[in-house]
């Protein structure tokens, strides 16, 4: 019943406004977004929330709306930090094409080639399929997190004794063992750990100084608090909904995978970066936004740390974490958009089109393919 009410709120919000879609200029569609962002909010009950759009390689419009923090009436700022999750699998996936650039990876070649002490089954898995998930690895993660509920060393032993669930390039599975093993490939190549990598190579190249790593148990100034109007594991079925804490467990091998902590306007300058090939060159930006191919010849959900939600007849590659932050990039039109917020179930990679349209770009909500979702990844207490 909540799921029907939820997507009627939603069709309401998106559907009437096709009409006035396209906007003439920049400050008209910029007033058409911020009123379709306080109308979002109220109807899907968004505490808090940051937006920036890129048009053209410029910021057009960068700001926060609501309360990072509720019980306490703390405001949503540009400096409030809000969790990517696996949106962060995007910066991955540009650290990888950096690294191949420079002669250091083969995407082609087997992930045996850098990392020893791999399963037999591991060591026949290309790098691009650790990328677009079409490596057939079992998961580290399950429902309740962890493999095992135990520590990271215990959920890494036990997923290595699992056997693999297809085999390479056979089909698209969302799986974080994936990023496990890029985390290490990045760590082995560059003679760095993952996160100062992407810190030296991403962060400090783009302007990024309020991006980190961490969760939702860490100490981490301005960070937004996280909620969800999902029942709690001890609420009858018959609960009324209510707003609570959301916590989310994300230890540093998982990091690559959806350890970022950062602002909307540190995704933008990110994307400045990218859109001017500041990162990568063209060329390894096309590759990366390009589906990964099964062995059948058939395109899979994902490109190289992205999802590409559509590949023709105009692009669309998104980073979705969390069911609580998004950005998409429509690459033919020059225009990305980032939304935060601190609600999971927000999920804005869904009303993210509508503000698309209002700068020009016919967008429809694009079709995810249900392993391709984004995960809460996380447990309300």
């Amino acid at each position: 019943m909540r799921s029907t009410y939820r997507v009627i709120l939603m069709a309401a919000l998106l559907f009437p406004l096709g009409a006035q879609a396209r906007a003439g200029n920049v400050d008209t569609a910029n007033q058409q977004t911020r009123q379709f962002i306080g109308r979002t909010m109220d109807a899907l009950r968004i505490p808090g929330l940051q937006i920036a759009v890129i048009q053209d390689g410029k910021v057009v419009l960068s700001e926060s709306h609501g309360l990072a923090n509720v019980e306490n009436r703390l405001p949503a700022t540009r400096t409030t930090r809000f969790p990517l999750n696996s949106a962060t699998k995007s910066f991955t996936g540009v650290a990888m094409m950096q690294l191949a650039e420079a002669g250091k990876v083969n995407l082609d070649a087997p992930i045996s080639t850098y990392l020893a002490d791999l399963p037999e089954a591991w060591r026949g898995v290309r790098v691009r399929q650790l990328l677009g998930h079409t490596s057939g690895l079992p998961d580290i993660l399950d429902a309740q997190g962890l493999l095992g509920g135990g520590s990271e060393q215990a959920a890494w032993a036990a997923v290595t004794r699992l056997p693999v669930e297809a085999a390479p390039g056979a089909r698209f599975t969302y799986n974080q063992t994936n990023y496990v093993l890029l985390a290490r490939i990045i760590a082995a190549q560059s003679a760095m750990p993952y996160d100062r990598y992407v810190a030296t190579r991403q962060f400090d190249v783009a302007g990024m100084p309020s991006t980190t790593f961490g969760d939702s148990y860490d100490l981490i100034a301005n960070s937004a608090t996280i909620y969800s109007w999902f029942p709690r594991r001890t609420d009858a079925p018959d609960a009324t909904p209510r707003l609570s804490h959301w916590f989310y467990d994300m230890t540093p091998g998982l990091w690559a995978g959806g350890g970022m902590l950062t602002t909307a306007d540190d995704v933008a300058q990110w994307l400045v970066a990218l859109s001017g090939n500041r990162l990568i060159n063209a060329a390894s930006t096309r590759r990366m936004w390009t589906s990964e191919r099964l062995n059948d010849g058939s395109e899979g959900a994902w490109g190289d740390g992205w999802a590409v939600l559509q590949g023709a007849p105009q692009r669309q590659v998104a980073g979705m974490g969390g069911a609580r932050s998004a950005f998409i990039v429509y690459p033919d039109q020059g225009l990305a958009i980032v939304v935060l917020t601190n609600l999971v179930g927000a999920n804005p990679q869904n009303f993210i089109p509508q503000i698309a349209a209002f700068y020009g770009v016919d967008a429809p909500v694009p079709t995810v393919s249900r392993a391709a979702r984004p995960s809460p990844a996380g447990s309300r207490r």
